[in-house]
């Protein structure tokens, strides 16, 4: 499996890839970030051709059961973050090859079976 990548690694593979010190990248990572932040408390929809979409969507108020003690609670309505992805980037993800599915001859093994 592959390494997941966090900001220090994004900040390296961009500078490999332009030229740029770490640390001029990472401001300007920074500020990407700041940016689309700033424009989601704004309301505002942020769309990166190809990449994806960033909004706000609104979630009502509603009605929910506490588990431990079975009251009825009110949940506050919260707006949330979300992101949508852009074509390209869904054909990225789809065209990945994924493992392919075992084959068990129509019938699933039990732990007990594949034990013995």
């Amino acid at each position: 499996m592959a390494t997941d990548i966090n900001k220090e690694i994004l900040v390296e593979m961009v500078s490999n890839k332009v030229g740029q010190t770490k640390k001029e990248v990472e401001i300007i990572v920074d500020a990407v970030v700041e940016i689309i932040t700033d424009a989601l408390h704004q309301d505002r929809k942020v769309t990166i051709a190809g990449f994806g979409t960033f909004k706000v969507t609104h979630r009502g108020a509603r009605e929910g059961i506490n588990p431990q003690t079975k009251e009825r609670i009110t949940i506050q309505a919260v707006n949330t973050p979300k992101f949508t992805a852009g074509k390209r980037l869904k054909e990225a993800v789809r065209s990945q090859k994924t493992a392919p599915a075992p084959e068990s001859g129509g019938q699933a093994e039990t732990s007990s079976e594949q034990n013995a």
